[in-house]
């Protein structure tokens, strides 16, 4: 049980004659009204309660921005999935190509395996370019219109050269 202090008296002035004096000649300081360090048991409190909330508030923090980056690595292998589905597909319908007839067959006469009727035949490497107007150039192409050049443009070739 508590000490009782007499009537009229408080807590501070019963401190206050309970501590012995530092020297003869020194007043009385009371220190009664000052809490620990400045620590009263409300602001204590309100410590705690923010502490607390500190850190209910960062750990829910934490959730979130683990979430949200939960739900950009979902994006982005959505977005893989999707790239991979048409490479897949494009996959397929080359396979779906290179199991027809007529690319076998091409492929065949690569090797020379064509019909009997067919006459195989190989360009040089060496071998020079087409001129131009050769036969079966888009300038010889049936329904292609030759440009011919009037009679003053061929005397003016003739007498100071071609492009002039």
């Amino acid at each position: 049980m508590p000490p009782t202090l007499p009537p009229g008296e408080t807590g501070a002035e019963a401190a206050e004659e309970a501590l012995p004096p530092t020297s003869p000649g020194a007043a009385h300081v009371s220190l009664a009204g000052l809490g620990i360090a400045g620590l009263t048991r409300r602001r204590v409190g309100w410590a705690a309660v923010a502490l607390a909330t500190l850190w209910i508030v960062l750990s829910f923090a934490g959730q979130a921005s683990e979430a949200a980056r939960a739900a950009d690595r979902a994006v982005q292998e959505q977005a893989t999935n999707e790239a991979l589905a048409a490479h897949v597909a494009a996959l397929r319908d080359e396979l779906n190509l290179v199991q027809t007839q007529n690319w076998i067959l091409q492929q065949a006469r690569a090797y020379g395996l064509g019909s009997k009727s067919e006459r195989p035949f190989e360009i040089a490497a060496d071998a020079p370019s087409i001129a131009p107007d050769a036969p079966g150039s888009p300038a010889r192409r049936l329904g292609s219109v030759v440009a011919q050049p009037s009679p003053l443009d061929s005397w003016l070739e003739a007498l100071f050269g071609p492009g002039s």
